[in-house]
């Protein structure tokens, strides 16, 4: 069983930068595998389509690394997990569940921003206040989980490095 202690707000959040860093790559690649086989030569052209993709190709790496290891790339880095409300690896449905949730940190903002076209600043200062405001409502969690972790019935906890093989000699 691993260790139940949430990790920091700051870790959690600086794991979240990392994970972009590296998902940059990851889209980076997956837009131009998309781009050069459906020879998309102007970005209007199939852009619903290439955000469908996309948006598939994250919930596939999301997916994938939280129900083999309870670790992305980052959080191994990091050192915590994924993992459901008793401590046990989580399941498919429930990864597929918090992905989709997870959404929730950006949506709502581009959506209300979208709506306010006015000031081209906006499209920039809501998303950023409704990431903002999703953060801190761990500070409201007793135990300092993420809303969408509550939602979907998973938290992030510490992970516990394994240990180093004594040397004999």
């Amino acid at each position: 069983m691993p260790d139940m202690t949430t990790p920091s707000l700051r870790r959690r959040l600086s794991s979240m930068l990392y994970e972009s860093m590296l998902l940059f790559g990851v889209l980076f690649m997956s837009g131009w595998l998309f781009s050069t086989l459906l020879q998309q030569r102007h970005a209007l052209y199939l852009r619903h389509a290439m955000e469908a993709w996309l948006f598939l190709v994250l919930a596939v790496y999301f997916i994938w690394f939280w129900t083999h290891g309870g670790q992305t790339l980052a959080m191994k880095t990091w050192r915590f997990k994924l993992v459901d409300t008793t401590g046990q690896p989580v399941g498919l449905w429930r990864a597929a569940i918090r992905y989709l949730l997870a959404w929730l940190w950006v949506l709502p903002g581009l959506a209300l921003a979208s709506t306010v076209r006015e000031h081209a600043w906006m499209l920039f200062l809501i998303p950023a206040a409704n990431i903002a405001l999703w953060a801190m409502a761990a500070r409201l969690d007793p135990q300092r989980q993420f809303l969408h972790d509550r939602i979907a019935g998973t938290r992030l906890v510490n992970a516990i490095l394994p240990a180093k093989p004594k040397k004999n000699g």
